[in-house]
């Protein structure tokens, strides 16, 4: 089974942890910087937090759709990051939501949060990866 592509996300970054990303279509333009120094800018643990909690959000709202219950207004989900540094594996990150959804029954609100977590496919790299290529930027040799 081929999938079919809905979006594809173009981002430039300069300067790594403590410089720039802008997207190709303007409308993510920030600084960046590296965590704890206290500098103006957010961090690429940020960005991942930002982006699965809302992605979750998404799919929340999709199988409660789909399960005929209304969320009400005030759901959400907070998202943890941890950025880890140990002597064998170097640098590597850990994640975690907590999802509110008041109002809810805990029975019917887990049920929803676990299929969330399989429809979501933040979630799902969280779980198997994601397919990544890394190349080299045509240029002109010196």
């Amino acid at each position: 089974m081929t999938a079919k592509t809905l979006y594809t996300a173009h981002v430039h970054t300069v300067g790594g942890r403590d410089g720039a990303a802008k997207s190709s279509d303007g409308q993510l333009d920030i600084k960046l910087s590296t965590p704890g120094l206290g500098r103006p800018g957010t961090n690429p643990e940020q960005l991942f937090a930002a982006g699965w909690s809302a992605c979750f959000e998404g799919a929340l709202q999709f199988v409660a759709k789909q399960a005929g219950v209304a969320l009400p207004a005030d759901t959400a989900v907070d998202a943890s990051v941890e950025l880890h540094l140990d002597d064998v594996e170097g640098f590597s990150i850990s994640a975690g939501l907590e999802v509110t959804i008041p109002g809810i029954a805990d029975d019917v609100a887990g049920q929803l949060i676990a299929a969330a977590h399989e429809a979501c496919p933040y979630s799902k790299m969280t779980r198997h990866g994601i397919d990544a290529e890394v190349t080299l930027a045509a240029h002109e040799a010196a």
